[in-house]
Parts: C-alpha cells; structure tokens; sequence
C-alpha cells in the first residue's frame, strides 16, 4: 500500500507469523514502525494458537530476551527434531486463546517476551530440547507451561525433560506388560503340554507290543 503525505506510511507490511509472532509495520522516512492488526487478522492468530495448543501433548513456556535470531533458528530447529514446533507468541492474544480452549494459566507466565514450544508428538523430548538448551543460553528462561491441558510450572517442565524420549518409554511399559504375560501363557499351556506327554507315553505303550 502507498500513501501521500509526511504522516503516512509509504508502504505496509502485514507479517502474521514469523516464528509464530504478529506484527504490522510500515515503512517510512526515518525507520520502520509497527501498526495494531485488524480485528479479522487477531481471530486468524488466536485460531492459529488454539490449533497448536489442542494438537500439543505439552507445551512449554519460555522467556527469550536477549536471544540472537541466529540463536533463536537454533533452538527452533532443536525442538523441530523432538517433533515440536518453537513461536514467539503475543501474549494478550495467546491467553485469549487458553481462555476459548478453557485452559487455565498463570498471568505471571504471560508478562514481558514470551515463546513457547509446541510438542506435537513427544513431550520428554521437546521438553528436553527447551531445558537443555536454557543451560547452555542465559537468554531463555522457562516460566511454566502445560501438560495434556494442565499448568504446569517450570519445575515440572525440568521433571518432565528428564524422562526418557517417549519411544523408550513405550518399550519400558512394553517389556513390563509382556513379562508377566508370557509367564502367564507358560502356566496356562503347560497342562496342556502334560497331557500331551501323558497320551504320546500310551500311545508308545500300546505301539510297542505289535511291534515285538
């Protein structure tokens, strides 16, 4: 868009998601500067962040000032590998969307930068990913966050990070299920394995007279 005029902007950019922020600036003699969103475009946003949230099985909570973008790609890319996702968030428009989904919070997590990471598949891991990466870096500190829907704190995130990835879990819980159930086939066939026996030494019995 181009405007006339010292007091308008020369042309507009409208930029909804980058690294899931939302931010309107226009660009001017003397810099850039951001404008509000429309109304229709905070619905497309606050949707956007009621998706992740219903589609994540945690999510964490994290402050990130003072981090570099080129830090920022890193950390995202870390917690692409768990099979999450990592966005700046806008705070007013992010607890609208905790509130539509019914989601209790804490205020205090939602205060100054916020981002928050989105695990879609495994919880430990995108977890760990965000833990491991805040004690390398002194620009993110985790708040908080949520699991399956339930606030969490930061504590628990750190509890939650030092589980084993979800896969390993799986086969733990597995191998637990199946020890005493393989035991409990054992005891069930060996009657049957008893009487087998039992006709097979008749059978050999009465066999062996025709065959003398």
């Amino acid at each position: 868009m181009s405007c006339r005029g010292g007091d308008f902007p020369t042309s507009l950019w409208i930029s909804l998601y980058p690294y899931g922020e939302v931010k309107t600036y226009f660009f001017r003699k003397g810099g850039i500067r951001s404008l509000a969103i429309s109304k229709q475009q905070k619905k497309e946003v606050i949707a956007q962040y009621a998706d992740w949230l219903k589609n994540s099985g945690a999510v964490v909570v994290t402050e990130y000032t003072g981090l570099t973008m080129k830090d920022m790609d890193e950390l995202r890319g870390k917690v692409r590998e768990s099979g999450g996702e990592f966005h700046v968030v806008k705070n007013t428009l992010v607890k609208l969307a905790l509130q539509k989904a019914g989601i209790d919070f804490d205020e205090s997590q939602f205060v100054g930068s916020t981002a928050m990471a989105f695990a879609f598949e495994d919880a430990p891991a995108t977890a760990k990913a965000i833990a491991d990466f805040a004690k390398e870096s002194p620009f993110v500190n985790i708040k908080g966050g949520f699991l399956e829907n339930q606030m969490v704190s930061a504590a628990d995130i750190k509890a939650l990070a030092s589980l084993p990835p979800l896969p390993v879990m799986r086969a733990t819980l597995l191998a637990a299920i199946m020890a005493p159930a393989t035991q409990l086939v054992r005891t069930l066939a060996e009657p049957g394995r008893q009487v087998a026996a039992v006709v097979k030494a008749y059978a050999e019995k009465d066999a062996a007279p025709e065959a003398a």
